[in-house]
């Protein structure tokens, strides 16, 4: 009975560690902020990347969505980390509630005849696979942008 009380405080001490160290482990601009439309796609599945005829286009300007999607990302938790919204290319890091696994989102604010294209890149720093987390957080922030902006 003692060596499993010991092997469970041991389990739930390296846990709470990991916790705090993904929480805490730095994300730094020089290497996380990136042009979505300039990435080569990552070689394992714990990515979405929405660029060229497959990235969303909206008909607002381009300091219109920046505003939006910084509200989007405040709202979802995430950080800007790298960039500007005066530049229209801003990376985010998003942290995931009972872990903190760290992803940069990178969103660059293209303009094109009738508005503009949000290229975005939403990648997980650690992992394999994502289980889809970075494509339904695209999809949901497309959305949200979306129903604030309009198409």
């Amino acid at each position: 009975m003692r060596i499993a009380l010991i092997l469970l405080a041991v389990i739930v001490a390296v846990i709470l560690g990991a916790a705090i160290w993904f929480r805490t482990v730095p994300m730094p601009a020089a290497v996380w902020h990136v042009d979505p439309g300039a990435v080569a796609p990552p070689g394992t599945p714990n990515f979405e990347l929405l660029t060229g005829d497959r990235a969303p286009v909206f008909e607002a300007a381009p300091d219109a969505m920046a505003v939006r999607i910084d509200a989007v990302a405040a709202a979802e938790g995430a950080d800007l980390i790298g960039g500007a919204l005066a530049d229209g290319h801003m990376t985010y890091v998003a942290r995931s509630r009972l872990m903190g696994f760290p992803d940069a989102i990178s969103i660059k604010l293209v303009p094109v005849a009738g508005g503009t294209r949000m290229e975005i890149f939403s990648r997980s720093r650690f992992g394999h696979s994502d289980m889809g987390v970075n494509a339904a957080r695209v999809a949901r922030w497309v959305a949200a942008v979306r129903d604030g902006i309009g198409a």
